[in-house]
């Protein structure tokens, strides 16, 4: 192995943080340290990883394939560390999950507290993305995410499914009527999604997409908009079950309703080419058994 693992990794650094002198701030080292490692991989390789500007660093084609083989690697390296040292006790260290922000705070947020308490060495870190992310370049273990999936790269563990519902507040019911069929609905006010398009796909008999009156990319903001009585929506069943059975939101269009469209799905997803941490492991088991769907 003419490299080094830590001299990789300040090259990683400085790839994804977008420069050397990012790189030295987030690694807290100098920036001629950071150079130099990145001059040294190159020097061992005989080959250019990065091309240099005044502005940015760009990778080169070579630099492209090594980067993302290397990623793949280390991870694999630091998991065999990992299930060593921890062989027999509780797993630690950092968790770092990706979900997007209403599944955040909905069904992840309140289970922190007794899974800490189960596992308190687990450094557990939360970050939400409206979009996927790149797992190995976020840094990111684990993933949940909704609808089907598509990435032959990943492993996924269905959590379970939350069935979608298309809902509207007392107050904008009272003032607007109810809709008593899916074509009605072009007589109303819709909230919807900016991206992507499926998400304003409702899943009922006969449903046209409709031009929405308001759209977010973001399905927290859209139940909001439509708990203030701004109009009808279409979400998850892990957002607004709570706010129907405690009639802060009315379910329409029951009988209309369509079970199964692909958005129902909810999974767990981590790199294929790397066997479970135990960390992550835990965390699925874990979530699994508490989820409001």
């Amino acid at each position: 192995m003419l490299t080094r693992s830590d001299d990789l990794e300040i090259l990683l650094t400085v790839v994804d943080s977008g420069g050397f002198s990012a790189a030295a701030e987030a690694l807290d080292i100098q920036v001629a340290r950071v150079s130099r490692a990145v001059s040294k991989v190159e020097k061992q390789l005989g080959v250019s990883i990065l091309n240099r500007t005044t502005r940015r660093v760009e990778l080169t084609d070579e630099g492209r394939q090594f980067v993302d083989t290397i990623r793949v690697g280390l991870l694999q390296i630091q998991q065999a560390e990992e299930e060593l040292i921890t062989r027999g006790e509780l797993p630690k260290g950092r968790l770092r999950v990706d979900a997007a922000s209403p599944f955040v705070f909905h069904q992840l947020v309140p289970l922190v507290q007794a899974f800490n308490e189960m596992y308190p060495d687990i450094q557990l870190e939360l970050t939400s993305n409206e979009g996927f992310v790149d797992l190995l370049e976020k840094k990111t273990d684990l993933a949940i995410r909704i609808g089907q999936l598509t990435d032959s790269t990943l492993h996924a563990r269905l959590l379970g499914k939350s069935l979608l519902y298309i809902v509207a507040s007392p107050d904008y019911l009272s003032r607007r009527g109810i809709p008593k069929q899916t074509s009605d609905l072009s007589t109303h006010e819709t909230i919807g999604f900016s991206g992507p398009k499926i998400l304003n796909h409702w899943p009922l008999k006969g449903f046209e997409t409709l031009a929405s009156t308001f759209t977010s990319s973001n399905g927290e903001t859209v139940r909001q908009l439509t708990l203030a009585g701004n109009g009808i929506a279409c979400l998850s069943g892990f957002m607004v079950k709570k706010d129907i059975e405690e009639g802060r939101l009315v379910a329409l269009l029951e009988s209309d309703k369509l079970i199964n469209t692909g958005r129902e799905q909810i999974n767990a997803v981590y790199y294929k080419s790397s066997s479970v941490a135990k960390r992550i492991s835990v965390f699925i088991d874990f979530i699994q058994l508490k989820l409001c769907l």
